[in-house]
């Protein structure tokens, strides 16, 4: 009996002695740390190397299994622990090799053959998956065997900020029955670690990775949280800002001191010839508040590169250091229990002279290596890319189905598309984008949404509108003047961001209430105006719930948030007019969501029917067929679902009119999801911002 339980220890510590060897194998040169890590980061990182190296082999030794089996049996509970450490090594080892060849060949090519600097990042990842704890492990494992869990039709999303909802992140977590009565099971907090006060851009100027903002909470509050979300079945998205710094970053603060180590973590330049070289192909961002794309520091007597405001650092990815640091900041947020990466501004991280620093090729290869260290360390990850351009310059953030990059993309140009047709009551050009985005693969996944905490910028597809009569310059002053109440006849009330007089462009801020006409009928007192408008509203969320893809409400939405103009009050903030939609939560109409006969009682049921009404049918998963039918009617949307056995007509109508959709779907009766009123798929009345979701008998 002895002598088999000897056999067994022995294989078990030649298993564990294999394993070792790999370990050390990849973290050779353990104590040689290369330049991209930090002191602290180095010591971080070899302790617990050590201490696995020491627990591993210290056991192997003779004398210690002869005591163990003479003298006291080896316990059930340590023997398990042995057997699961030796599973993760191969769980890890299984995952590294899957992609250790690909990732290497990428990271050499972009850093011209620093095998330093990727055997440092090799070495960290496994020890940040030895950190990952079992739970989140455990969730990595369900969602790698179950890969399309996210494509299903059972993801309702919602984006706030956390001081405007709830004011911090504990007041979140006591919120969350509340974000379940939505239905929702997709948080995303929008940006919420520490950045200077003043000089934030809203919590998108980092000045500390591994912080949340102190009013905000902790660290440790943030993972209680997300630890709490996943227990209730909701998965947490957060911000990670990969693009630039805050200028009081530690890395800018040091690059600002002198440290040539950290000034190559950035953009510097000694005079203007260059930057003024790279002013010439590249586009400024924010040419009225923020023009040009450097910033004069005068105690350093140097340019560095600003592309989005002037205390936003610009870093360097031609430095591995800064892709391996910032690789470590965003696993830090995954290992927090965050589900979703939202990679900010991602088409600009790479700069290069002569050329437009947008959407290069080596952006994609950074993003590929993103996702592939992510389904190393941490497959039950997605990633979401924020890419606010026209859809042939955000479809190839997908990747490819053999190398795929983000797991989603926000459909931003379908929701600018959405409010030009609000505005003209043509659905033609919004026909177009279902059309594009019908044909793309079925893999592809879109966040589609209405609004956001952003502006609504109006690059559509003008060439397709020239046809239409419709020149460029002027239909964007229209669509200004519209949705800020200017134009004869409009329902909108909103403000505009970095208006820019001579070229007529400008970007439209406002809730989705305020927009289609909410705020405008009830400040009058317009009984019937505010009926159609409620309409409306629920008509754009039908709308934007039948699109494929993952429908995210923007907080306060749900009970129809309208405009806040407080901002104007407050120093901080009053140059902003984004804060128009940013305002905080009034819990106040939240109360009024059940009671009948008000606004956010209409709205907030309406919603919630859509949200129970999706998840029941599979027409609405990802991979359902869609495409758009004629309705004879330039004004009303028709698409068509298919999945399995299940067939769907759903109709939108853009006008403020009573119309006929003149469709001829002649194979039976169809029933409205809304109603339960049977009808057939022909000559359909639909009244002014009608809606019907038709399934096939």
């Amino acid at each position: 009996m002895k002598a088999r339980k000897k056999k067994s220890i022995e294989r078990k510590n030649t298993t564990v002695e294999k394993n070792v060897r790999e370990v050390k194998n990849t973290v050779e040169e353990d104590v040689k740390v290369a330049e991209p890590v930090e002191k602290e980061v180095v010591e971080a990182v070899e302790e617990p190397v050590k201490e696995v190296v020491e627990t591993v082999e210290e056991p192997v030794k003779e004398e210690t299994v002869k005591e163990e089996v003479v003298e006291e049996p080896v316990k059930e509970e340590a023997a398990e622990k042995v057997k699961e450490s030796v599973n993760e090594d191969e769980e890890f080892s299984r995952r590294m090799s899957r992609h250790y060849d690909e990732l290497k060949w990428l990271y050499c090519e972009l850093y011209q053959g620093r095998q330093d600097a990727f055997d440092d990042l090799c070495r960290n990842l496994k020890n940040i998956y030895d950190y990952r704890k079992e739970e989140l492990k455990e969730l990595d494992r369900r969602r790698e065997q179950n890969p399309q869990w996210y494509k299903k039709n059972d993801i309702i999303g919602m984006m706030m900020y956390v001081d405007a909802f709830a004011g911090n992140l504990n007041g979140v977590r006591e919120k969350l029955d509340y974000i379940q009565e939505c239905n929702v099971n997709y948080l995303h907090l929008m940006p919420l670690l520490e950045s200077p006060e003043g000089r934030s851009d809203g919590g998108y100027a980092v000045a500390d990775f591994r912080k949340v903002q102190p009013e905000l909470g902790t660290m440790e509050d943030l993972e209680k949280l997300a630890d709490e979300c996943r227990h209730k079945g909701i998965s947490v998205c957060l911000d990670f800002v990969m693009n630039h710094t805050s200028e009081d970053h530690e890395w800018a603060r040091r690059a600002r001191s002198g440290e040539r180590e950290y000034m190559d973590r950035y953009y510097f330049y000694d005079n203007y010839d260059l930057p003024a070289q790279f002013e010439r192909t590249v586009p400024q961002v924010f040419p009225t508040t923020a023009p040009g794309n450097f910033t004069w520091l005068p105690d350093l007597q140097k340019f560095v590169m600003t592309t989005f405001y002037p205390y936003q650092w610009d870093l360097n990815y031609w430095n591995p250091v800064v892709l391996n640091e910032m690789i470590y900041n965003m696993l830090n947020l995954t290992n927090k229990g965050i589900d979703i990466i939202r990679i900010d501004a991602v088409p600009y991280i790479w700069k290069q002279l002569g050329t437009n620093c947008r959407n290069l090729p080596q952006v994609h290869t950074i993003v590929r290596m993103m996702r592939m260290i992510c389904e190393i360390v941490c497959p039950g990850v997605m990633l979401l890319g924020e890419v606010v351009m026209e859809p042939e310059k955000v479809v190839p953030y997908f990747g490819t189905v053999e190398k795929p990059e983000c797991h989603m993309l926000y459909n931003v140009t379908t929701m600018a598309t959405t409010w030009h047709t609000v505005a003209t009551g043509d659905a033609r050009l919004l026909r177009r984008q279902m059309d594009i985005i019908n044909r793309l693969p079925k893999d592809y996944v879109f966040q589609n949404y209405l609004r956001c905490h952003d502006d609504i910028g109006w690059g559509l597809e003008y060439p397709f509108l020239r046809q239409f009569g419709i020149d460029e310059v002027a239909h964007k002053r229209f669509l200004s003047d519209f949705f800020t109440g200017k134009f004869p006849g409009s329902f909108g009330r909103g403000e505009l961001y970095n208006d820019d007089p001579t070229s007529g462009d400008a970007r439209q801020c406002g809730t989705t209430a305020s927009l289609c006409g909410i705020e405008k009928a009830a400040y009058e007192r317009d009984e019937e105006a505010l009926d159609r408008a409620v309409r409306f509203d629920l008509m754009l969320h039908a709308y934007m719930f039948t699109q494929a893809g993952i429908p995210v409400i923007y907080s306060g939405d749900e009970i129809a948030q309208e405009n806040d103009y407080t901002y104007h009050n407050d120093p901080k903030k009053w140059a902003d007019s984004r804060y128009l939609h940013r305002g905080k939560f009034q819990w106040d109409k939240a109360e009024l969501r059940n009671q009948e006969g008000t606004v956010q009682n209409e709205i907030f049921q309406g919603l919630k029917q859509m949200e129970e009404i999706r998840v029941q049918h599979e027409v609405f998963a990802a991979d359902a067929l869609a495409w758009t039918v004629d309705t004879w009617d330039d004004s009303i949307l028709g698409i068509v679902k298919v999945k399995g056995d299940e067939k769907m007509v759903a109709l939108f109508n853009f006008s403020g009119y009573d119309k006929v959709a003149w469709i001829n779907e002649d194979d039976g009766m169809y029933q409205d999801l809304f109603t339960g009123r049977e009808m057939e798929a022909r000559g359909v009345q639909i009244p002014a911002y009608g809606y019907y979701w038709l399934l096939k008998k």
